[in-house]
C-alpha cells in the first residue's frame, strides 16, 4: 500500500475544488484532515460536507500540527509568499495555487528556501493535465512536430461587476495583478509548456472593461528562444469564456479545445502536414492511456514525486517562468520597449511590478 499523506487546506474557496477533483479521486494517496479559513461559516459547510473535523482560523495552528504532511495554500494571492515560506521552514510539503508569489524577488526567495527545506513545493497549474494537452506534448517531445514556427493564445473570458464584489479582487495590493495573474496565467503556462522559453516580449496592458485598479485587457508579441514568433491576447470583456491555443510547427499544427477552464481534457485538433508525420503520430498515440484532467492527475503525480517515483509535475521554475512573463508585460507596457529575458535582480521590476502607490508597507 502506498503512503497516505495528511493534508491541511488553507482557504476553502478553490480549496473545495482541490478536495473534489484532486484528493477524493486519490483517496488512497491523500487524506484531508484539517481546514483553515477566516470565514468560519464557509469553512464549516465544507468541513461538514467532507467530514473534516479539524477547523481552525489561525495558520500558525496548522504549522504546529505534527501530523500534517502537506499544506495546500488556496488563499488570495497576497498571502501566498508568507504562507509558502512559513510552511517550507516548518518542514512541510507545500502545494500553492497560482500565482505562486507576487514578484521575481519573492519566487527566488522561495526557490532558495526550497533547496534547504525538507518538504517539496508544487505550484498549481492544473490545466496542464488531460488527454488533449498531453497528446500534443507527447508529439512535440517525441520530435515529430519539428521546428516551431508560430503560435497564438487567446484568453477571452467574461468578468462582470459581481466577480469584483469579492473584496480582494481587482486590487493591486491583494490580487497582485489582473487578467495576467488570475486568468491568462493558465493558457500562457500551457503555451510555454509546449513551445519552450521566451526570448523577447513586447506587451501592452489596459483596463477597459471594469472600473478596477488592475488590467483586464492585454496583448503581446513574442520571440521564442527557438526563433518562433507568437502573440498573446486576453480580455475579461468577452461575451462568454473561451480559451484558444493554436501552434504551428514544421510538421504539424495543433489547436486546443476551446474550453476555458479545462482546455486539456478533450482531444485537440492535430493536423499533420504530410502522410509520413501522420503515420508516426498515429503510431505514437495508438495505445494511448487516458489521462484524467486538472487536479486529479496533478495530485496523483505529486504523490509519485513525494514517494520518489517521479519528478514533480509542476515546479517553482515553471512558476518563475510564468512570473517573468508577467514582469516583462508590465515593464514593456510602461516603457514601450522590448524586454529581453531572462530577468534577474538588476531589473527595475524585480522586487515588485505593483505600482508604488498601491504597495503595502
Amino acid at each position: 500500500m502506498s503512503k497516505i499523506f495528511n493534508v491541511a487546506i488553507i482557504g476553502v474557496g478553490i480549496g473545495r475544488s482541490h478536495i473534489v477533483e484532486g484528493y477524493l479521486p486519490n483517496g488512497d494517496k491523500f487524506k484531508v484532515v484539517a481546514l483553515c479559513d477566516l470565514n468560519q461559516e464557509r469553512m464549516g459547510t465544507v468541513a461538514d460536507e467532507f467530514g473534516i473535523e479539524r477547523r481552525v482560523t489561525d495558520f500558525d495552528d496548522v504549522l504546529a500540527m505534527d501530523d500534517i504532511d502537506i499544506i495546500d495554500v488556496c488563499t488570495p494571492p497576497m498571502l501566498h509568499h508568507p504562507m509558502v515560506m512559513a510552511a517550507l521552514k516548518a518542514g512541510k510539503h507545500v502545494i500553492c495555487e497560482k500565482p505562486l508569489v507576487g514578484s521575481l524577488a519573492q519566487v527566488d526567495e522561495v526557490m532558495a528556501q526550497e533547496k534547504i527545506s525538507k518538504g517539496k513545493l508544487m505550484p498549481v497549474f492544473q490545466y496542464r493535465f488531460g488527454d488533449g494537452i498531453e497528446q500534443a506534448k507527447a508529439i512535440i517531445d517525441a520530435g515529430l512536430a519539428g521546428k516551431a514556427y508560430t503560435g497564438t493564445v487567446e484568453t477571452f473570458w467574461r468578468r462582470d461587476a459581481d466577480y469584483y464584489a469579492v473584496p480582494w479582487r481587482g486590487k493591486w495590493a491583494t490580487e497582485l495583478g489582473g487578467v495576467l495573474m488570475g486568468h491568462a496565467i493558465h493558457p500562457h503556462d500551457l503555451f510555454t509548456y509546449l513551445m519552450g522559453d521566451i526570448s523577447q516580449v513586447f506587451g501592452r496592458v489596459a483596463t477597459r472593461v471594469n472600473p478596477i485598479e488592475v488590467e483586464d485587457t492585454i496583448s503581446a508579441s513574442l520571440v521564442m528562444k527557438s526563433g518562433a514568433l507568437a502573440s498573446l491576447t486576453a480580455t475579461l470583456g468577452a461575451a462568454d469564456d473561451t480559451t484558444r491555443i493554436r501552434l504551428a510547427f514544421e510538421n504539424v499544427t495543433f489547436e486546443s479545445d476551446h474550453a476555458a477552464y479545462n482546455p486539456g481534457e478533450k482531444l485537440w485538433k492535430i493536423q499533420p502536414r504530410n502522410d509520413e508525420t501522420k503515420a508516426k503520430i498515429d503510431a505514437l498515440l495508438a495505445n494511448w492511456k487516458h489521462v484524467p484532467s486538472r487536479f486529479q492527475t496533478q495530485m496523483e503525480r505529486f504523490h509519485a514525486a513525494l514517494i520518489g517515483a517521479a519528478p514533480l509535475p509542476v515546479t517553482s521554475t515553471d512558476s518563475r517562468r510564468s512570473l517573468e512573463l508577467v514582469t516583462a508585460f508590465y515593464h514593456s507596457s510602461a516603457t514601450g520597449e522590448d524586454v529581453v529575458l531572462p530577468l534577474g535582480p538588476g531589473h527595475s521590476l524585480y522586487e515588485s511590478w505593483v505600482p508604488a502607490q498601491f504597495r503595502t508597507a
